[in-house]
């Protein structure tokens, strides 16, 4: 990565330590090889910085997927919610304005597309095979596997799918990202590599 991606990725908004971004890059840089990157839940979009330098290194983007208005966790009352992000005219979080900021401080708007909009509802009509896959959506069992399901079946062969928030032990956080993982393992994508709660796999 650039220094300057890594010194925005590291000060932006969200909840990825630093060896999990460079692990989530190093992804990014072998899936990028194969096809475009695809990114479920972007939220200021501290993991853009790390997909997006690696989409740029390989010639080709990443589009992120999100509704801008927050997971259940990050909502008020919720160990995760930040007053910074609600927007004063509504009421609701809106994380968008920070994601642009951040993107745009990169240097990355030419390697980044942002889609604006709930994940299932884009996934009825996408038709992109990706080369990389990566899911750090909502947390909630529905949500976290609705979001499996959907866009799982667009990485190709050789593709990587990354997961983040493993937990094994609840103790250390919500098992939906575990669960998923283990959906994906019984589906045949194979386990690479963990790094802090990432995990990486292959189809």
């Amino acid at each position: 990565m650039k220094e300057r991606e890594l010194e925005v990725a590291r000060a932006a908004k969200g909840f990825m330590p630093d060896d999990e971004g460079l692990a989530l890059h190093e992804a990014g840089l072998d899936g990028g090889r194969i096809g475009p990157l695809l990114e479920i839940g972007s939220y200021c979009g501290k993991s853009a910085v790390y997909l997006g330098s690696a989409a740029a290194a390989c010639g080709t983007v990443l589009f992120t997927i999100d509704h801008h208005h927050g997971s259940e966790e990050n909502q008020a009352g919720w160990d995760h919610h930040d007053d910074e992000v609600v927007d004063a005219r509504t009421g609701r979080m809106d994380t968008l304005p920070f994601f642009r900021r951040t993107i745009e401080d990169a240097g990355l708007e030419a390697a980044v597309v942002g889609v604006i909009a709930d994940s299932p509802g884009v996934g009825r009509y996408w038709a992109i095979p990706v080369g990389l896959l990566f899911i750090d959506g909502g947390h909630a069992d529905d949500v976290a596997m609705a979001d499996y399901i959907t866009w799982a079946g667009f990485v190709v062969s050789g593709g990587v799918l990354a997961v983040h928030d493993v937990f094994e032990d609840p103790a250390d956080g919500g098992q939906a990202p575990f669960r998923v993982w283990q959906r994906a393992v019984a589906d045949g994508f194979a386990p690479v590599s963990t790094s802090g709660s990432l995990r990486v796999l292959r189809r």
